[in-house]
């Protein structure tokens, strides 16, 4: 495992690739629903992330619309999975993403240089110009571009898969 990034090299890397991005700090959020009350505050399309394994211990990493609701019962026959899925546990995600559990963003695909982990976008996501994630710490919110989501994404050796897995 490469060292774990921090919020300012992630802030750093987005400067060196000159993407624009706001940072929103707030108090811890784990949950789409302690996030809710930053709507008003911060625009955009807000993303939950899941963090799954499959039977092959092949690893993904889905992000969706907050309210998108996926069917974990057949999400493999879409994503490529080898069988079913189920989450991914804390020690992977740390090892792969930098991550802990209640923080898992896009964004953490900084910290998995070897590509351990496949990078799935559901398609309604990019309808949102603006997409909110969390900077490897769930105690604040980054906007960037749906486009430079994706750019960040390449640049680290991540080219997402961009399916519709939603429901």
């Amino acid at each position: 495992m490469t060292e774990v990034k921090s919020k300012q090299d992630l802030f750093d890397a987005l400067d060196a690739l000159e993407i624009e991005y706001k940072n929103f700090d707030h108090e811890p959020v784990f949950t789409v629903e302690e996030s809710t009350s930053l709507r008003d505050d911060i625009p955009g399309g807000h993303t939950k992330n899941l963090f799954l394994k499959d039977k092959k211990s092949n690893y993904f990493l889905v992000t969706l619309e907050e309210n998108a609701v996926v069917d974990l019962k057949v999400i493999h026959t879409i994503i490529g999975a080898k069988g079913r899925v189920s989450f991914g546990k804390p020690d992977k995600l740390m090892e792969y993403l930098g991550v802990a559990p209640g923080s898992v963003t896009a964004l953490s695909v900084i910290n998995d240089t070897q590509a351990n982990v496949t990078m799935v976008i559901d398609a309604p996501l990019l309808e949102n110009d603006i997409i909110n994630c969390h900077p490897l710490l769930n105690d604040a919110t980054t906007s960037i571009s749906r486009d430079d989501l994706i750019k960040f994404a390449k640049h680290f050796g991540h080219d997402p898969l961009i399916i519709k897995v939603s429901q």
